[in-house]
């Protein structure tokens, strides 16, 4: 029984996990983590976070540490030999060893590099905050992507919703005229037609019913479940709300707060940084340095013996490249081609922007418009059906009236359904197209 209850409780916790409904929430939460483009944008922007460390190791001491060991060929020693009365002696001078060890310990610090250093750090920074910018806008492109297929597949279940209601209808419709036939209050022809738009209407469910598990497919792709999952999501109802829209306010709003604008500016400014960095070339570099030194022998011992003695040195040194065949000059025109372009990829980045905006103000705006006369169309087509049915089931309507009436309702069900989620997605997408934060 224990073994049954637990079979039982496994089932149903089953059950209720794949048929629990996701919020529009949920979902963008579900799919930003899933996202495997936002996977890449975190990873650029570590790699620009890593480029400021590595500026910024420049500017610091660099500690460095040589080691090597060398085998010399044998030669004779430099010895000196003194014939002296009663003296004939040869003396050493300068021993050989064969076997020498090096080992250096080195301390580099930079004074002066024409400012390279400090304008590499800059750039560096300046192309995190660019990073961090594409990333905001990487999110809010994905969070488009998920509010678009959760909306679509909204709409596909309310379409398919609406097509089942007018199944029903129909049916309704068909026992009745069945009715009415065997007491002579209707004809062959009468039922025949009911028929016929029953088929055609079932027809028009199962391209319903596939769009909607299309729409089902693209919604879970869009939060990285697998395709074949059976999710079901659950939708607040959309508020219809009028706003107060100037083109110009919103032009401005977009100018100031798009992620996109943002970066390239960015950029700019590490461009410019660059071309500081390109123009340094032009100057000397001065470097303080040290060394420490462990040597077997010691060159600076005289004369040298076969041990180990240690000695350190410390120094200034200016390194000036004179001549290099016009490497300095081209690093600079390549540094300030990239700021030409930069500028007037900005200046293109700005007019899109411009027509973007005008373009979903536009769009916000009709969808509103179709809201309200999809609406009116809708009452229009239920009080035309209520009239028509009472008058078919009084029989001073024929089938065909009443199948007018059916379809009308079926097609203003649908405009309204489409018009709604329609105003919903302009809305967003007007709010993404100014720069505000859709997730």
């Amino acid at each position: 029984m224990k073994k049954i209850l637990a079979i039982f409780l496994i089932l149903s916790a089953s059950i209720f996990a794949q048929e629990k409904k996701l919020t529009l929430q949920q979902s963008l939460e579900i799919g930003i983590k899933n996202s495997k483009d936002l996977m890449i944008s975190r990873a650029k922007l570590i790699s620009s976070e890593a480029q400021i460390t590595a500026a910024n190791s420049q500017l610091l001491p660099q500690l460095s540490f040589t080691a090597n060991y060398t085998r010399l060929s044998n030669v004779p020693p430099f010895e000196v030999t003194l014939n002296l009365v009663g003296l004939n002696k040869t003396f050493v001078v300068s021993p050989v060893f064969l076997d020498n060890y090096n080992m250096k310990l080195t301390l580099q610090q930079p004074l002066f590099t024409g400012f390279r250093l400090m304008s590499l750090k800059s750039a560096a920074s300046s192309n995190y905050d660019a990073s961090k910018s594409d990333l905001a806008k990487d999110m809010n492109d994905v969070a488009w992507k998920i509010q678009n297929a959760f909306w679509n597949y909204y709409k596909a279940q309310l379409n398919a919703s609406v097509l089942n209601e007018n199944l029903s209808q129909m049916k309704q419709h068909l026992d009745d005229t069945k009715n009415f036939l065997a007491n002579g209050l209707a004809t062959k022809n009468d039922l025949l037609k009911l028929e016929v738009q029953y088929s055609n209407t079932k027809l028009q469910k199962i391209d319903a019913d596939n769009q909607l598990d299309i729409a089902r497919a693209a919604f879970n792709q869009a939060i990285g479940l697998s395709l074949e999952d059976s999710t079901l999501i659950d939708s607040k109802e959309i508020n219809i709300e009028p706003a107060e829209l100037n083109y110009q306010n919103l032009l401005k709003e977009a100018n100031s707060d798009r992620y996109e604008l943002k970066s390239i500016q960015f950029r700019l400014a590490a461009s410019e940084e660059q071309l500081k960095a390109a123009e340094s070339l032009w100057y000397p570099s001065i470097y303080l340095t040290g060394d420490y030194m462990y040597n077997k022998p010691n060159q600076r011992y005289v004369p040298a013996i076969d041990v180990f003695k240690d000695t350190w040195d410390v120094g200034v040194t200016l390194s000036w490249t004179l001549w290099n065949w016009g490497y300095n000059s081209s690093q600079t025109t390549i540094a300030e081609q990239n700021k030409i372009q930069t500028e007037t990829s900005l200046a293109q980045l700005k007019d899109a922007v411009s027509i973007e905006v005008y373009q979903d103000y536009l769009t916000y705006k009709r969808a509103y418009d179709k809201v309200h006369v999809s609406k009116l169309g809708v009452t229009q087509a239920e009080e035309n059906y209520r009239s028509t049915q009472e008058k078919y089931n009084t029989q001073t309507a024929s089938s065909t009236d009443l199948i007018d009436a059916e379809v009308s309702l079926l097609a203003a069900k649908t405009n309204y359904n489409n018009s709604l989620v329609d105003y919903e997605l302009a809305k967003v997408l007007l709010d993404k197209s100014v720069g505000k934060k859709i997730y």
